[in-house]
């Protein structure tokens, strides 16, 4: 069974209420299984539901920037907005470049660069929505060029520059939107995700996997923010 609330700890058993659980198929291995409660409903949920995208293919087509897109949530984020009607534009490391490729993404940017770091798309598209999933800040003063007239960034880890900056918006009356998720538990959504995984249309890409015994390991790789896909603790 995987589960999606009160994360945040390790352990080799669990309890969890029976609504915010879903069974995992055998299709789907448990690392498979596992960044899906987490980092995969947090890219959905910034695609559906705060960016308004349809996942079947239909609607008007949108211009789509994925900030860290080789990490936990943007690897998921990749992958499900190719799944609807978009022109994807990733940022990533420049080791990832190919990987992020692979995941289905149009252009990709090697943040390090100065067009990366200036998020211009290399085709000279304006983004509808930037689902924003880099750890490290990058200012509102830079997605905003980037943007369509009414696009919006999602940001996934908001902080004060992120209030600070919904606030000025506001008071400016600006069409161009900077939004905070405030991700929350849908059992529905998890298993929609699993059902992906298992028809072979979303994928958990494993940076490594470590014992529960040195948990600590998969923690400082976590914490270095390098990571390729998710990082796997077993017991």
């Amino acid at each position: 069974y995987l589960t999606l609330a009160n994360g945040g700890g390790l352990a080799e058993f669990v309890t969890a209420s029976e609504s915010l659980t879903v069974a995992r198929p055998p299709e789907v291995s448990a690392a498979q299984g596992a960044g899906l409660p987490i980092a995969g409903l947090t890219a959905l949920q910034a695609l559906t539901q705060a960016a308004g995208l349809n996942l079947d293919g239909s609607g008007q087509k949108k211009n789509i920037l994925i900030t860290a897109a080789s990490g936990g949530v943007g690897h998921y984020a990749v992958q499900l907005a190719k799944l609807g009607n978009t022109h994807v534009t990733a940022t990533c490391g420049a080791r990832n470049i190919e990987f992020i490729k692979s995941l289905g993404a149009d252009e990709v940017l090697d943040y390090k660069t100065p067009e990366g770091a200036a998020l211009n798309s290399p085709s000279g598209r304006k983004y509808d929505v930037a689902v924003h999933c880099a750890i490290t800040g990058i200012p509102w003063s830079t997605f905003k060029p980037n943007l369509s007239a009414n696009g919006k960034v999602i940001n996934i880890t908001p902080g004060p520059s992120t209030w600070a900056a919904i606030a000025q918006n506001t008071l400016t009356f600006s069409k161009k939107q900077l939004v905070p998720l405030l991700l929350w538990a849908e059992s529905e959504n998890l298993d929609y995700l699993v059902k992906l995984v298992k028809e072979g249309k979303l994928k958990t890409v494993i940076d490594s996997k470590h014992p529960l015994s040195k948990a600590e390991d998969a923690w400082a790789k976590s914490i270095d923010g390098h990571a390729t896909g998710k990082i796997i603790v077993e017991p």
